[in-house]
């Protein structure tokens, strides 16, 4: 009896919160599993509820039914638009949505704080909702027990809806059969719609109803989002009771185990998420990986062949005629993947001209300049990590940051016990990195497509959740700072100068990179290419598929991890938001910003995303998430293959720097999608 005392009021958190991650979780399910769009938004048009009924709220009966009907109207328009900004990605694949869907969480995010404030909005609640009760002699806040009951009542009315009604029957036909939902006379871009907006209509509701739960602020939309993608993983797609009965799981250890086991609580959820993919994905029929969505026609070739005729008149004398589109090929694009034919000094002279500029930036930037060039260098051999997982081994993945972190804080530990000497901290920091994605890339590599997607970022965040808590070695939020300076040798001084730091930190990016091509286009590399494009056909030959893409994510992590031991040289100090869940998203966009098997074009993407974040941001204070998220919705529009793919034309046969921006379609199970 003492126990039920002590844990009940925690316990009825549990089903309260529970219940609300289930009907955000269900426009999610909702989006995902019928209208086939993972929305990585979907926290936002929550916050755009939350952020609504807040500000509406006034203390009475009116307020609180007008903010929710507002919140769930804005989230059910916002919905609405989504679909159509997601239309033209029809056929490329989840990974360009999640992308495009990032970008547009980030805009929509800096627009909230513009209207609302960054500080957390409090909601004004009727005097009645506004107290406690009795409940099983415990006092319990009121409102909690109202939401408990409208959110069962959601339930039942969505599985009602689905099931017993035509709407219903309608939606599940459209992931079902889309042919034979248009020859009933339904038009599937509109039941599309529907299902978009529906789903942005429950986040807004949720949100609005959640708000004296979760209060509206910074943070609140990425862990509403992240926390809802646990419901549906272990839920499930195909019942709404199954997301039910995993949502009140999941908030009953948020809340009771936080109270019972409060070291295990935050691995409890990844854990299990990783552990479910795993096993679903041993037991399902993995969608093919050598099958790739055409990206659609590159909106800058048809830029290009439109303003060629004009730049280059056919009728004067001597006038080169006209490229086909696609093979026009700018400086930008041979610096990316350099000319496919000629000499071997040809071939090697666009890189060589980046390395040229590379080397001369320090004499022409300021010191703070040249610490962000440093800085886009750490992070552009993290996205070439990205790119050989992506590009090359066929895993699309969002937790590239956990053997960022693992090479990061080894740097920092290893500076703090004195060892300082550069070469032995990127050495060991590659080990660690190496061995820690040797232990997590067993549950990786047997996954494909969207599944590989969200094994990683269950990884990252489980890495994020043990930096936070294993404050002996990492600082927990407050991060390290203050540890002894890198000396570039065994012998001299610690690097202080910016100029010395980015040279190091060039000399060591070139070595890496050169290695990595070496690898990239030596056997061992073609026979990961034909992993990528045949597997069947090479598991038939008797090649150990398995483990070739273990030994790439090995690598990879390698990699990583010198990317994570240049990032504390170049800052001096490590924070958790340095190997969080933002910095795994860049990493992915910058691949694809190059082209998703061009490794010099993903150090081309980072630099572009550092100079967006921290250079042209700093003459608009306070918008670098809105920069970046119009940078991320522009390079899934503009770029669908990259920097790689601007001079190699739709249907054509490219070079190695032809990106490939889809990943089959599949279900968080690992089935292919209807």
């Amino acid at each position: 009896m003492e126990l039920l005392d002590a844990y009940f009021v925690p316990a009825v958190d549990g089903v309260a919160y529970g219940l609300l991650l289930f009907v955000v979780a269900a426009g999610l399910s909702l989006a995902f599993g019928t209208a086939g769009v993972l929305n990585l938004s979907h926290g936002t048009l929550y916050a755009i509820g939350a952020y609504t009924a807040a500000g509406l709220s006034d203390g009475t009966w009116t307020g609180l039914l007008l903010g929710l009907g507002a919140g769930t109207a804005a989230a059910c328009a916002a919905g609405a638009a989504l679909s159509a900004a997601t239309l033209p990605l029809a056929g490329r694949g989840h990974l360009a949505q999640a992308l495009l869907t990032f970008g547009l969480a980030l805009i929509g995010g800096d627009l909230l704080i513009e209207l609302f404030g960054a500080d957390e909005l409090p909601v004004h609640l009727p005097e009645v909702l506004d107290s406690s009760v009795t409940l099983l002699g415990h006092r319990y806040p009121a409102y909690r027990l109202v939401f408990i009951v409208v959110a069962v009542l959601l339930a039942a009315f969505g599985t009602w809806v689905l099931t017993r009604t035509r709407m219903g029957a309608a939606v599940r036909a459209s992931a079902d059969d889309p042919q034979m939902l248009a020859a009933t006379g339904h038009n599937p871009r509109s039941v599309h719609t529907g299902v978009l907006a529906a789903a942005g209509a429950l986040a807004g509701a949720a949100g609005a109803l959640g708000a004296p739960i979760i209060g509206p602020g910074p943070g609140t939309s990425e862990s509403v989002l992240m926390m809802s993608l646990v419901v549906i993983v272990l839920g499930g797609l195909r019942s709404l009771w199954a997301t039910f009965a995993a949502a009140v799981a999941v908030g009953e250890v948020q809340t009771l185990g936080v109270a019972v086991m409060p070291g295990l609580a935050p691995y409890l959820l990844y854990a299990a998420m990783a552990a479910v993919l795993v096993f679903r994905s041993r037991f399902a029929q993995p969608a093919p990986t050598h099958i790739a969505a055409d990206p659609g026609p590159d909106p800058m070739d048809r830029l290009r062949h439109r303003l060629a005729p004009r730049l280059r008149p056919a009728g004067r004398k001597g006038a080169v005629k006209p490229a086909p589109p696609g093979q026009g090929a700018g400086a930008l694009a041979e610096m990316i993947t350099g000319p496919r034919r000629g000499a071997a000094w040809k071939r090697a002279a666009p890189s060589l001209t980046l390395l040229g500029l590379l080397i001369a930036l320090p004499g022409v930037l300021d010191p703070y300049s040249i610490s962000l060039a440093g800085s886009a260098l750490a992070l552009g051999l993290l996205a070439v990590s990205v790119t050989v997982l992506t590009g090359h081994a066929g895993l699309p993945t969002l937790g590239q940051t956990a053997p960022f972190a693992v090479g990061a804080y080894a740097t920092a530990n290893l500076a703090a016990a004195g060892w300082t000497a550069g070469p032995v901290q990127i050495v060991l920091s590659a080990l660690a990195a190496a061995v820690f994605s040797v232990l997590t890339g067993a549950a990786v590599v047997r996954a494909r497509g969207t599944t590989v997607l969200m094994i990683t970022l269950a990884v990252g965040e489980l890495t994020g959740a043990a930096v936070n808590q294993f404050t002996s070695l990492t600082g927990g939020a407050d991060g390290l700072v203050g540890f002894p300076l890198t000396r570039p040798l065994w012998g001299g001084e610690g690097m202080t100068e910016e100029s010395e730091l980015y040279t190091y930190t060039l000399v060591v990016a070139v070595v890496a990179v050169a290695v990595t091509l070496l690898v990239l286009r030596s056997p061992a590399g073609k026979l990961l290419a034909g992993a990528r494009s045949a597997e069947d056909r090479m598991r038939a030959s008797g090649h150990p598929v398995g483990r070739y893409l273990l030994v790439a994510h090995l690598c990879a992590g390698a990699l990583a991890g010198v990317g994570g031991s240049l990032t504390v040289t170049v800052q001096q100090f490590l924070s958790p938001a340095d190997v969080g869940f933002e910095i795994a998203a860049f990493a992915l966009l910058a691949a694809v910003i190059g082209g998703t098997t061009s490794v010099i074009g993903a150090l081309a993407g980072a630099g572009l995303i550092v100079i967006t974040r921290d250079w042209v941001a700093g003459w608009w204070p306070g918008h670098g998430e809105l920069l970046l998220g119009v940078l991320f919705v522009l390079a899934v529009y503009l770029l669908p293959r990259g920097l790689a793919g601007l001079h190699t034309a739709p249907g054509r046969n490219g070079p190695p720097g032809d990106a490939r921006l889809s990943v089959p379609s599949s279900s968080p199970q690992g089935r292919p999608r209807p």
